[in-house]
């Protein structure tokens, strides 16, 4: 899907660097280059970088650390720990390159360890670190509607908060480095309760006989709504589960979450649950099926 149109405020245009153009980092590397910046990519399937840039324009890079030789600002959008330590610091690694006060604003869900780890990495080579994880899914990366999740130094999150809202609808700083990645997990806490509400009532109501798409349409204007309701609710009615976040990275986040959970002794029994139920969807052959795939256990 091509990113949405979008009208961008007017910001002075920075060198930047785009490391992961997946479903979330290729549209929103396109906001960038669209709200003028000079974006350079690089992914680790380099003819998807050539894609890209045949498509957006821009630059590409055989390697991170050429990626950021230039840049004021990287950003990154991988996988997990490993692949962001790899892209930052391995041999190739973008910090080994970036100018000294550059800074790098991570969009991956990763640990909230790492992303100390990586703060105190950029430190040391005299650049900054922002935990930058989001919400808002692949339409949320298109259409340049995304919620992020900051931790880091107040003085580099205010260097770059203009930038990210090229493709954001919020950006807030919530503490010292690692803080964005907590809050993602709570975002993913609150995620996967509904998700599992919203798959038992659907597949009750299928049960028993209803029209669950004129029950959701009435029910979504009351207490009970959400944006997953609005949204997956009808396709999940259609059975289709094809919608950007694959329940392979939500097992990921959900264990990063329980790890945190364990370390701080709070207690998570129904995301564990949760967990558990994502884990048989996997087991059914469902890992890169959409998170409202759930309900399929319930049928």
């Amino acid at each position: 899907m091509k990113a949405a149109d979008k009208s961008y405020d007017p910001i002075h245009a920075h060198k930047v660097a785009f490391i992961g153009l997946g479903t979330m980092g290729g549209p929103m590397a396109v906001h960038l280059l669209r709200a003028g910046h000079q974006v350079t990519v690089y992914n680790r399937t380099d003819a998807k970088a050539r894609a890209w840039v045949a498509e957006h324009g821009g630059e590409h890079a055989l390697t991170p650390a050429d990626a950021a030789r230039d840049a004021e600002i990287v950003f990154t959008c991988v996988g997990n720990d490993d692949d962001l330590r790899e892209v930052l610091v391995g041999a190739q690694g973008a910090l080994n390159t970036l100018p000294k006060g550059g800074i790098v604003v991570d969009h991956t869900t990763t640990s909230a360890e790492v992303a100390r780890e990586m703060s105190h990495q950029a430190l040391e080579r005299g650049c900054s670190f922002v935990d930058a994880p989001v919400s808002g899914g692949n339409l949320g990366a298109i259409n340049g509607v995304l919620t992020v999740m900051c931790g880091g130094a107040a003085y580099a999150f205010d260097r770059v908060k203009p930038v990210i809202m090229a493709y954001s609808r919020a950006v807030t700083l919530l503490g010292d480095s690692g803080a964005g990645q907590l809050a993602k997990m709570v975002n993913q806490i609150c995620v996967g309760g509904v998700l599992q509400s919203l798959a038992e009532a659907l597949a009750f109501g299928q049960k028993a006989g209803l029209d669950m798409q004129q029950v959701i349409e009435v029910i979504s204007q009351g207490a009970a709504s959400s944006w997953q309701m609005v949204n997956r609710g009808p396709t999940m009615i259609k059975d289709e589960f094809d919608f950007g976040f694959a329940v392979d990275w939500m097992r990921k986040d959900l264990g990063l979450v329980l790890d945190e959970a364990r370390r701080h002794g709070a207690r998570l029994p129904v995301t564990a649950l949760i967990d558990q139920f994502y884990a048989d969807v996997q087991a059914a052959g469902g890992g890169r099926l959409d998170t409202s795939s759930l309900i399929k256990r319930l049928r």
